[in-house]
């Protein structure tokens, strides 16, 4: 099997974006398995989104619903899915940290510096920045995409709006079970 994934000829970050958007599709396209499909596109994303800026990523990833938590503890939390970069938390409860926050508020979080985000969880202390998008489906979160980058000011709403476009994508062309 060949993947149709046109290469990216970004010379913007905004260009980046939508070469990601052609690439992500290609990538789920006939592809329903959520496990596949974010790991290619954290794999995509980290190494596309370095290679565009220059700027030192340093993690881009999932987290996804832990169903196994919520059912045990009546409390909602994400467990670490596929990821590109160095070893991650495994467990964050809704409304811990950036991601648990981003995923019980249901929005998008740009975190310019995370020293300064209260409740942070460092789970590599060479993060300084972040930006994370939830995966909502039929109104519920079922995961987040989480970028790290090590400089403050890493991320902005060029990426937020970029990675909304992709989880979209996502949320409708994968098939969950396991997570929902």
């Amino acid at each position: 099997m060949t993947l149709n994934i046109p290469p990216s000829t970004a010379s913007t970050k905004a260009d980046f974006y939508q070469d990601l958007e052609l690439q992500v599709q290609g990538i789920v396209q006939g592809q329903r398995n959520w496990i596949t499909n974010l790991a290619n596109v954290s794999s995509l994303i980290y190494h596309g989104l370095r290679d565009a800026t220059g700027k030192p990523i340093n993690w881009a990833g999932f987290y996804v619903l832990d169903q196994s938590v919520a059912s045990s503890t009546n409390k909602e939390a994400l467990i670490l899915g596929p990821f590109q970069g160095r070893i991650a938390c495994t467990n964050i409860e809704f409304g811990r940290g950036v991601c648990g926050t981003a995923a019980a508020e249901k929005r998008t979080l740009l975190v310019k510096d995370v020293h300064e985000f209260p409740g942070h969880i460092a789970c590599d202390s060479a993060s300084n920045s972040e930006v994370v998008v939830p995966l909502v489906l039929d109104g519920r979160v079922i995961g987040v995409i989480d970028l790290d980058c090590e400089v403050t000011e890493g991320f902005d709403e060029t990426d937020a709006s970029g990675l909304e476009t992709v989880a979209k994508i996502l949320v409708a062309a994968c098939d969950w079970r396991g997570v929902v």
